[in-house]
């Protein structure tokens, strides 16, 4: 079940929940910069152990997220899944192993592909042992990396829950911003614009139907408590407005 990503290979039968414009697409991260992007990166590869110079690879991972196929899974809702893992921070074992995933898990995004959360894993594989970063953390950030394809950590998993809930933090919108979320939805329609209309209407109303028979969105409990009730009701309203 990926309740996070595009569709299925372009069918439009997984017409995702977490797919913009390039630029805040919805979600809320305001202005960001890839010069605060950069040091932030430079911060948490040292945090995370890095003993090698990180520029280099925050220069490609940027350039990944920037690519033009990507409307929504780009460096601004890169931000946002940083801005929400601060936020759920105290709640992971392993804070920079979740922040290093967030870096990771939309690096290789092709929203007509299947594999990307694989192939993101696998590039977070290679380049984090570059970095120095030690065999044990590299391990749990891909697994991380890994999970936001079902978005479904087990119980006790504090570093799933974190990365996940922060993840799919934009199906709440935002207090301050009430369009928001329609903007989050108009951007996912455009990732997608290679998806027919009808197509696209059945499989986004298939992953919302999913999506709100899930016991819960949410496992942490800042998520559970800020994020589960709002999101709920704009995926009950986007799909009363697509059915």
């Amino acid at each position: 079940m990926e309740t996070d990503k595009g569709t299925d290979a372009g069918t439009g039968t997984d017409a995702g929940t977490d797919a913009g414009t390039g630029t805040d697409a919805g979600t809320g991260a305001g202005t960001h910069t890839d010069a605060a992007l950069r040091r932030r990166w430079a911060v948490t590869a040292a945090a995370a152990g890095a003993d090698r110079d990180p520029a280099p690879y925050a220069d490609r991972l940027l350039a990944a997220w920037a690519e033009p196929q990507r409307r929504y899974h780009t460096t601004a809702h890169l931000a946002d899944v940083l801005t929400r893992v601060d936020v759920l921070a105290a709640h992971a074992a392993d804070p920079a192993a979740v922040e290093l995933a967030a870096w990771f898990h939309d690096a290789v995004y092709r929203p007509d592909r299947s594999e990307n959360e694989e192939r993101s894993a696998a590039l977070a594989e290679r380049a984090l042992p570059e970095l120095g970063i030690d065999a044990a953390r590299t391990a749990e950030v891909a697994r991380l990396v890994r999970l936001t394809v079902t978005h479904d950590p087990a119980a006790g998993d504090t570093n799933g829950e974190a990365l996940c809930d922060a993840d799919l933090a934009v199906l709440a919108g935002r207090p301050d911003d009430p369009g928001a979320y329609a903007a989050y939805a108009a951007a996912v329609r455009a990732e997608y614009a290679f998806v027919p209309d009808e197509a696209f209407r059945t499989g986004r109303a298939a992953v919302l139907r999913r999506l709100l028979g899930l016991p819960h969105l949410f496992r942490t409990p800042y998520g559970t408590a800020h994020w589960e009730a709002p999101a709920r009701r704009n995926l009950a309203a986007e799909l009363a407005a697509l059915t």
